[in-house]
């Protein structure tokens, strides 16, 4: 397991990304414009480089991650903030953005484990 974090917290705004396939996460510097937005977690150390064909889980569900943006592995490591896009292989890949095969949000609350596995 190169990665493991517990979601502890949630923004008022979370679903506002639901329809673009996408959701947020950050540490607990998270800043006040963004807060709202993300779900909160610690900040974990990354084992690795997270890559095309590694395999993000949520909840015991896996997901293949097909495209990782420039700057998400140090983002990820450092603040614990990443995008996670769910719209597949075709989609732009921003800078700060794990990419997974096309595939429905899955529910997300306090408690949701995410993990990334080789």
């Amino acid at each position: 397991m190169m990665y493991q974090v517990t979601i502890k917290g949630k923004g008022d705004m979370v679903e506002a990304f639901k329809d673009e396939g996408i959701f947020v996460t950050f540490g607990d510097n998270a800043p006040d414009t963004l807060k709202d937005f993300c779900y909160a977690i610690d900040v974990n150390p990354v084992n690795g480089v997270v890559k095309p064909g590694c395999k993000l889980v949520i909840d015991g569900k896996e997901y293949k991650i097909v495209k990782v943006g420039d700057v998400a592995n140090e983002n990820l490591a450092n603040l614990g903030h990443v995008t996670y896009s769910f719209n597949g292989e075709d989609a732009e890949c921003l800078p700060g953005t794990i990419c997974v095969e096309k595939a429905e949000i899955p529910a997300l609350d306090i408690g949701s484990t995410i993990a990334i596995v080789e």
